[in-house]
């Protein structure tokens, strides 16, 4: 791999398209194996330029200034103070929400614009995903002018918090009485708060990619709790983040997401290495004793234990290491890029390992029984695993974000399929500001063979993972034209049609799909959509649905997560056992009589 050259895979690009489907999933995965993505070395530097200039030089600073504790250079001087800590936050929310950190750039399937976010959300007449369809004043799917006045004023308001000086707290000066920078002042919070919560119940995209379900508590504790609580609930915010995604790797999915992840990292050059990861390359790809040992105990055990560990340690060279371990783990995390390419969040809570634990240790009076009374602990710890503990359970009722089951490869997902040239139609759809991936490819000079290979290397990425075997076994079974259509990984479609996808199938379930449908008019058949949402915590199976887009819902089933796990990814065997509960056809001409008039 060359720094302006990737590996694109060793095939001939005059036949290979015409393959089988499956054969064509074999040869990309194997390439995947040994090369990831092929990526050249250019795109994580532009990253790491991105992350290092825009994020910790720029946003260092300007806290830093603003808070009267600069020189930004001088990290000794301020790692320590709160108004640092309160004001990264909100400058990450503020890059978060623009579009510019997470689910950025070429790695996530932006190449031409490598921004969603604020170009779509800034756009009248773009997709608007409301979450709950009850709550008044939230009808439609287009984005209108008041929609866009909410989004800009999100953002002012988060700037206007980082940019104005801090205030005088009588509990921070009881806590700290040589500290003279204040705190964010708590009336500058307001604004940032209801606006997320508007923006929220307007559009779901919005808030998922400020991530909210971490944040905005943050903001909240900022807001209302005395100096030594908003710690200690800082403290159990982040515990809860950790814990709940070291939870939710429970189960066969997360050791097949770290196989790929390690192939795809830049700072893994060897191949053996990556091979490791595999049973028996190239004969049996799936994941290996090491993948499973790297997965479970470098991932699982760490996020569980260690944030244990220093929520009650009063052991400063105990809470020394389990700190170094978490920046450690997160460092990790940033040198795979992941396709969500979440680096700023993990360098933010490599900062917050070292601030919480290290900064305000619970010897030092930060502990869980120094709140200001047994309430206030239990409060935030109930409102902060509500959500993580529903999302396990009934996954189809919560984003896998507020879920807190962020990589865990227990995602809700989806392939979409299209007739030939019925692709196209999406280009079509109005106030887009951008068009299909494989199209964003060719603008840039990629000849249309290199610009479909390079996206089918999506769809054997995902084969990698468990729910891929199932997503394909249901195509197999349903489309038997399947190998002349076109197949599409859902997740990076869906970023080129509202600006943002973190790996969330419910980024792109039947809501989207009637959206685009309503402005775009495919026939039946033309485009079909496969979905499955996520295993509960409880189940050993996942539920599908097969979408026409012209028709809506035409089947659903499911199928056992232990059968997807242990088939190859292009599946040579042929489909999974699939248990079809309803289809279409078993659906009565009428509804019941008893039912008219119902919706």
């Amino acid at each position: 791999m060359g720094f302006k050259t990737g590996d694109f895979p060793p095939v001939d690009q005059e036949t290979f398209l015409e393959k089988p489907l499956q054969e064509r999933l074999r040869t990309l995965a194997l390439h995947w194996v040994e090369y990831g993505f092929g990526t050249p070395k250019m795109i994580p530097a532009i990253y790491v330029c991105k992350v290092l200039f825009l994020y910790v030089l720029t946003g260092t600073a300007l806290t830093t200034w603003t808070s009267g504790v600069g020189p930004f250079w001088d990290v000794a001087h301020w790692w320590n103070e709160p108004i640092v800590y309160q004001k990264l936050v909100l400058w990450t929310v503020f890059l978060e929400a623009v579009g510019v950190a997470g689910s950025w750039g070429p790695i996530a399937g932006k190449f031409r614009p490598m921004t969603g976010g604020i170009l779509f959300w800034a756009r009248p007449g773009t997709i608007r995903l409301r979450p709950w369809k009850r709550v008044p004043f939230t009808g439609g799917h287009r984005r209108t002018a008041a929609d866009v006045l909410l989004y800009v004023a999100f953002l002012a308001s988060l700037l206007t918090a980082v940019a104005l000086p801090g205030a005088p707290s009588a509990s921070l000066t009881e806590a700290l009485p040589d500290n003279t920078s204040g705190l964010v002042r708590p009336a500058l919070l307001i604004a940032p708060i209801v606006l997320y919560l508007v923006n929220g119940v307007r559009d779901k995209t919005i808030f998922l990619a400020a991530r909210g379900e971490q944040y905005l508590p943050a903001l909240v504790f900022f807001a209302v709790l005395p100096f030594t609580d908003m710690i200690v609930a800082g403290k159990l915010l982040i515990c809860v983040v950790w814990i709940g995604a070291g939870v939710s790797k429970f189960g066969s999915h997360f050791t097949h997401v770290v196989p790929p992840m390690v192939s795809n990292s830049p700072c893994v050059p060897a191949k053996w290495l990556k091979r490791l990861n595999y049973r028996d390359f190239p004969r049996d790809i799936r994941p290996s004793r090491n993948a499973s040992l790297l997965a479970h105990i470098g991932g699982t055990t760490v996020e569980i234990i260690t944030p244990l560990v220093l929520l009650f340690s009063t052991d400063p060279r105990l809470t020394l290491a389990g700190a170094a371990l978490m920046v450690v783990f997160h460092l990790f995390i940033t040198s795979t890029f992941p396709l969500a390419v979440p680096l700023e969040w993990n360098v933010l809570f490599a900062y917050l390992s070292v601030f919480l634990f290290l900064g305000f240790p619970a010897q030092d009076g930060y502990g869980i029984g120094d709140m200001s009374s047994p309430w206030p602990a239990a409060g935030v710890t109930a409102a902060l695993v509500f959500f993580p503990v529903l999302g396990n359970l009934r996954p189809d009722l919560v984003s896998f974000l507020p879920s807190m089951r962020q990589y865990a490869g227990n995602w809700a997902s989806a392939l979409w399929v299209f007739a030939p040239g019925a692709e196209q139609k999406l280009n079509s759809l109005p106030h887009r500001p951008t068009t299909n991936q494989v199209d964003q490819l060719q603008a840039m000079g990629y000849p249309p063979a290199v610009a479909e290979i390079t996206m089918q290397q999506t769809i054997a990425w995902r084969s990698m993972h468990s729910q891929g075997r199932g997503l394909f076994s249901v195509l197999m079974k349903n489309l038997p034209d399947l190998d002349r259509r076109t197949v599409r990984e859902a997740e990076f479609g869906c970023n080129s049609l509202i600006g943002f996808n973190f790996g969330d199938g419910h980024l792109h379930n039947l809501d989207l799909i009637n959206a685009v449908q309503s402005q775009v008019g495919f026939a039946p058949g033309e485009w079909i959509i496969v979905w499955v949402e996520s295993q509960a915590i409880h189940r050993g199976t996942q539920h599908y649905q097969v979408i026409d887009a012209a028709l809506g819902v035409v089947e659903r089933g499911t199928w056992k997560v232990a059968d997807a796990v242990a088939e190859q990814p292009w599946l040579p065997n042929g489909p999974i056992p699939l248990d079809v509960t309803w289809t279409r056809e078993q659906q009565p001409a009428t509804p019941p009589t008893a039912r008219a008039g119902t919706t």
